[in-house]
């Protein structure tokens, strides 16, 4: 916290995410104060998890040698096949002494309550935990702390904390959100039979699909009549016109029919979708991003601030790391909100950002109808620095094209340094005028105060 600190404002705890040891590294070096893992088998992150048994132990070592937390996510909501080797399975995960584990399935919780009674307990976002009586709830219960549902306004948040003054809690306040209820989704497990409450979710909301128009046959299943062009953008303008001709009493036509959808990697794979007066099932949220809400959260007196995405890149748990960290660390100390921080994160992939449901939004600035792709706005992720010779030079891990003459910045916990780029050399040392792209090593020249930089940029 900084010194000039006021004394009746606690620092959260920023809580980030750690898809693998490097990850996790990179989280602290930038400013967390704790992460969240998990193992595959038993949290919402079944694939591309790299902490078996062997790397939650380094981890969960290394993080108390640095003197920050380690939580381990067990927040999978089982079938009955897996319950039967669940304390087993978890032993070993305990006896490393994690800081807390995360839970969501209350079964699963009076297990570990009654196995390990002093193990601290955070209640998962996927309990779905909207009231503060529900937070009474889970106190009574035993548990050390709540995460709340992303769908709570600023204002719900502030109430719960009037009264539940000593149960921690925490929210989300940056990252990929759900198209469910706090991430209580049934798409994938619809379209490909992979469920996202089992830890195998493929963000089939994130899909990019084609319309195709369909009828009903007589046993009611949708069949395909013609595949059709659709623009979504000129439909929600007709829709729009529709409903203010009608005084606002009146669907669009459009949303009494039946469609089938094909995703762009699955052709001739036909999905049926329909509408009815509650909307489509189909939406592609934007990301959040509440780092201007950090000061509210502060003052309100929330335990964590947490950030989604332990399959980012570590650019991306670096760079918003440090930009959560500056927000916090202002915050605490009076200083008023940096707008610049909104631009740095603009340069992380994302889908658009939106606050969610901290402030109250009309639909349109919620869902991102356009863009169902990730984008890097404003600046582009080009490599990672591996090491620094003596002479000065850095060897660049590279992830995205760039060329002499473009400006970079370096990304560093001491602090960020932009320069601009006047030579390279290539894997042989010899002078080269591009990095071409991803799997390419080149040399640049950089200072060696810099020793140990991670991260680089384009601007």
């Amino acid at each position: 916290m900084s010194s000039q600190s006021s004394p009746s404002l606690k620092s959260p705890e920023l809580l980030l995410p750690a898809g693998d040891l490097d990850r996790m590294r990179a989280a602290f070096d930038f400013g967390a104060d704790a992460v969240y893992a998990g193992q595959p088998r038993y949290s919402l992150r079944a694939r591309n998890n790299d902490f078996k048994l062997e790397n939650l132990r380094t981890g969960i070592a290394e993080a108390h040698a640095r003197g920050k937390k380690f939580l381990v996510a067990s927040n999978i909501l089982p079938h009955n096949g897996k319950l039967k080797n669940y304390l087993a399975d978890m032993a070993p995960v305990v006896a490393m002494q994690p800081d807390a584990l995360i839970m969501a399935d209350p079964g699963l919780i009076m297990m570990v309550r009654e196995a390990w009674p002093d193990l601290p307990i955070h209640l998962s976002v996927q309990a779905n935990t909207v009231n503060y009586a529900g937070v009474k709830f889970w106190q009574k219960m035993g548990l050390k702390r709540v995460i709340l549902s992303r769908e709570l306004s600023l204002d719900e948040v502030a109430q719960i904390r009037q009264e539940c003054p000593d149960m921690e809690l925490e929210v989300f306040v940056h990252g990929a959100l759900c198209i469910a209820y706090s991430g209580r989704c049934l798409l994938s497990g619809y379209f490909n039979h992979r469920d996202a409450n089992q830890g195998t979710c493929t963000n089939a909301c994130r899909w990019d699909y084609k319309l195709g128009d369909a009828f009903e046959d007589e046993a009611g299943q949708a069949m395909e009549a013609q595949k059709i062009n659709f623009d979504f953008r000129k439909a929600a303008e007709l829709a729009d016109q529709s409903f203010a001709a009608a005084g606002g009493t009146t669907r669009h036509p459009a949303a009494e029919g039946v469609y089938l959808i094909e995703e762009s990697q699955r052709p001739g794979e036909l999905m049926p979708i329909m509408e009815d007066e509650h909307g489509t099932y189909i939406m592609n949220s934007k990301d959040l991003r509440a780092v201007e809400h950090v000061q509210r959260l502060v003052e309100i007196g929330v335990d964590s601030l947490k950030i989604e995405g332990r399959t980012k890149s570590r650019y991306y748990v670096s760079r918003a790391a440090q930009v959560y960290r500056r927000a916090i660390d202002d915050a605490v100390a009076g200083r008023a909100f940096d707008p610049g921080l909104l631009a740095e994160l603009d340069g992380l992939s994302n889908r658009g950002y939106t606050s969610g449901f901290y402030q109250r939004h009309r639909s349109q600035d919620t869902q991102n109808y356009l863009d169902g792709h990730s984008k890097a706005r404003r600046s582009q992720y080009v490599g990672e620095v591996r090491r620094i010779s003596a002479e000065g030079w850095a060897e660049i891990e590279v992830k995205n094209r760039f060329e002499v003459g473009d400006r970079l910045e370096v990304i560093h916990p001491s602090g960020n340094l932009v320069i601009e780029l006047t030579e390279l050399r290539g894997k042989e040392q010899q002078p080269v005028r591009e990095a071409a792209g991803n799997g390419v090593v080149v040399s640049m020249p950089l200072a060696a105060h810099l020793q140990g930089a991670l991260l680089a940029r384009l601007l």
